[in-house]
């Protein structure tokens, strides 16, 4: 199968193109770099062909994916700087990159007769409650402009497509980029408190267990909404950071706080980030493993 996957340079992409090309898929990486920017370990990410463009450039969209002619379409490009998106000044290039460049990749899809699988996010719901966020909720009302636009991309593959699969993620970490496990261990070096919120819950997802996942659906028919982030229960940021902590050696304090307490995003956070994944073992799929498993394997891999 010939498999083309957007956004390379991040965690997830990265992770998706190494999994192809393990399991022997031809595979074609993308994202706005000249070059591939991502980690250079030797991984098959460094090695399988690459094509730049901009997927808000419709026209650069449709030409280069005609051209490749690619049996599915995996779209981890995405502008995910959530704070960064409430700025009056990103807005217009936060809802081109998460939706209109969505439609654009969804459009081309539909005209290769590609399958696609877009990844979203727990933000498209409000956040509110205690209740697990079901793979077909639809009573969608995203807090911040990052949410908004993720479902605007949600609701263009939904809209444009007959063949796609639609993955919502919540707290990813992965070797390959920044996230929250690197941020705060470099903080953990040089402070002896640290202060997290313990009013947030979810479960992390480890790139490199999703990626596994995402290639076993592409590989079958069983087209629809999924949630996908790691076993071993609901936890707070708080929990997380304390476990990660522990399993790095470091005897950083850390300090339970409120959002409200915290106060320094300007985004608007979901207090319930639960997903429920239970569709994933109805369809035949392997659930991904416990994030406290997860945090061990990445911190053996990781440089920290």
């Amino acid at each position: 199968m010939k498999i083309f996957v957007t956004g390379v340079g991040g965690q997830l992409g990265h992770d998706v193109v190494n999994e192809l090309e393990r399991r022997n898929h031809e595979s074609v990486g993308s994202d706005i770099q000249e070059n591939y920017s991502g980690v250079s370990d030797g991984s098959a990410v460094t090695t399988v062909p690459y094509v730049q463009f901009d997927i808000t450039n419709r026209d650069a969209v449709i030409h280069t994916i005609e051209d490749i002619k690619p049996d599915a379409i995996i779209h981890c490009a995405a502008w995910t700087a959530v704070d960064a998106a409430e700025d009056e000044e990103n807005q217009e290039k936060v809802h081109a990159i998460n939706a209109v460049g969505t439609q654009n990749i969804a459009d081309v899809a539909k005209a290769v007769d590609a399958k696609m699988l877009y990844l979203s996010t727990d933000y498209v719901f409000d956040g509110q409650g205690t209740r697990p966020w079901q793979p077909d909720d639809k009573n969608y009302a995203p807090l911040n402009v990052y949410g908004q636009s993720k479902l605007d991309g949600e609701l263009a593959v939904s809209s444009t497509l007959e063949k796609f699969f639609i993955v919502r993620i919540a707290w990813v970490f992965g070797l390959n980029g920044k996230n929250f496990i690197k941020t705060m261990i470099n903080v953990g070096k040089t402070h002896d408190t640290v202060r997290v919120v313990n009013d947030q819950i979810g479960t992390p997802t480890y790139t490199l267990d999703l990626a596994r996942l995402l290639v076993d659906m592409i590989e079958t028919d069983k087209y629809g909404y999924y949630h996908a982030t790691n076993e071993g229960g609901y936890i707070s940021w708080y929990d997380f950071c304390c476990e990660f902590y522990k399993q790095y050696g470091l005897s950083t304090t850390v300090i339970p706080v409120t959002t409200a307490e915290y106060g320094l995003s300007k985004a608007a956070r979901p207090f319930n980030s639960r997903l429920d994944k239970s569709k994933l073992k109805t369809a035949g799929f392997t659930p991904l493993p416990t994030w406290q498993d997860a945090v061990a394997r990445y911190l053996k891999e990781a440089e920290l």
